[in-house]
């Protein structure tokens, strides 16, 4: 099936005394257990409602199995925990979600578990390994920069030391980009963002082998950050239209980067779909769409950033991303704010850096608020 058949069939599960097109929503944490090797319960990850979406993402990810979580930092954390242990060593992008940053460093010492940050490319992940090495994790294209690295030579270099290569694929997400298919051997996922896709969910996912898997899930039964039905019903619905949204939300995305390209009042964008990026050419290899995140850093001799975010109207400051409406965010006090100031320097994260999460709307709109905001929020008018 193609990615858009499997959005919407994968994974369903048909009940037969109705005959309901949806997955129903099983509400019991009781099951019964009489002839039965492994009854349900929620917090085993084993109940019919989380099955329905793992097999639906798996699907997406091209997949062999899956562990489906409450949270995308629940997914991160239990995936990299089941690979690393006391004496071991990570190697991670500096250009990771900061959530991700910072549960590495406040938790990796005490853990007994060294790490190192390397910068953004095949190269340097590669230079910043040990031979005590057990786990790297990247992000490509990147939160909030959007830098692209090169997935498959991450991938080579880690299969050939015997370590496990971990990616966030939530800004891509699997419409636009596969890396399994790359030789990646786990795929994390925020689901709170495109999967979910309507503000109203909080959830993750690991994706990989069955082995990889069954690895995680051990762990992840330990520690508990299973999703309730409720929320796989609403998940699996969500990922019915995945590919409809991030399909209209990649082609908008990519109006307002041109837009703001060049424009005055802003001095850089963030996107791999521009032509003359430095990312794009291999954007292009290991993709088939840009995503429909952004960022773009003001101008500050130029405009206001503060202003610039008050006289938007159409688009809203908000924290988080992904849904169908167009969103705003300053890196620097949201995503990255636990992140030490000179971290957030060295990687770009400035203070007149704006991360835009383009949705579903008419990209005119959106361009005539962000065309009306830069004016407002000029110096000339202060």
């Amino acid at each position: 099936m193609k990615t858009d058949t499997r959005c919407v069939h994968s994974g369903t599960y048909f009940e037969k005394t109705t005959g309901g097109i949806n997955t129903p929503i099983f509400t019991s944490s009781a099951y019964d257990y009489i002839g039965r090797e492994e009854p349900p319960y929620p917090r085993n990850f084993n109940t019919v409602n989380q099955d329905a979406v793992v097999q639906k993402i798996c699907a997406l990810e091209k997949a062999a199995g899956g562990v489906l979580f409450s949270s995308g930092m629940a997914a991160m954390s239990t995936a990299i925990l089941a690979f690393a242990g006391a004496g071991d060593h990570v190697v991670l992008m500096d250009e990771l979600y900061g959530g991700t940053h910072t549960f590495v460093t406040d938790t990796f010492d005490r853990l007994g578990i060294g790490y190192a940050f390397a910068e953004t490319s095949a190269e340097a992940i590669a230079a910043a390994a040990t031979d005590r090495t057990r786990v790297i994790v990247i992000e490509s294209p990147t939160n909030p920069l959007l830098t692209v690295v090169d997935i498959a030579q991450v991938a080579r270099f880690a299969q050939s030391r015997g370590i496990t290569a971990i990616i966030d694929n939530t800004f891509a997400t699997p419409i636009n980009q596969n890396p399994l298919s790359l030789g990646i051997d786990i795929v994390v996922h925020s689901g709170t963002k495109y999967m979910g896709g309507h503000s109203d969910l909080c959830c993750g996912v690991a994706v990989g082998s069955r082995a990889n898997a069954d690895k995680i899930l051990h762990l992840a039964r330990h520690l508990g950050g299973s999703l309730n039905a409720a929320s796989c019903y609403l998940l699996e619905r969500s990922l019915k239209t995945m590919a409809l949204r991030v399909g209209r939300q990649t082609a908008n995305a990519q109006q307002v980067a041109e837009y703001l390209h060049g424009r005055v009042g802003v001095r850089r964008v963030f996107y791999p779909g521009l032509k003359d990026g430095p990312g794009h050419a291999l954007a292009s290899a290991q993709m088939t769409g840009f995503g429909a995140m952004l960022s773009f850093e003001l101008d500050s001799t130029r405009v206001a950033t503060d202003r610039f975010l008050q006289h938007l109207k159409l688009i809203r400051p908000m924290v988080s991303l992904g849904g169908v409406e167009t969103t705003i965010c300053a890196p620097s006090v949201t995503s990255h704010a636990k992140m030490a100031p000179e971290e957030r320097a060295r990687i770009g994260v400035t203070d007149d850096l704006l991360r835009l999460s383009v949705g579903i709307e008419h990209p005119d709109d959106l361009l005539d608020d962000l065309e009306q905001a830069l004016k407002m929020a000029g110096k000339e008018r202060s």
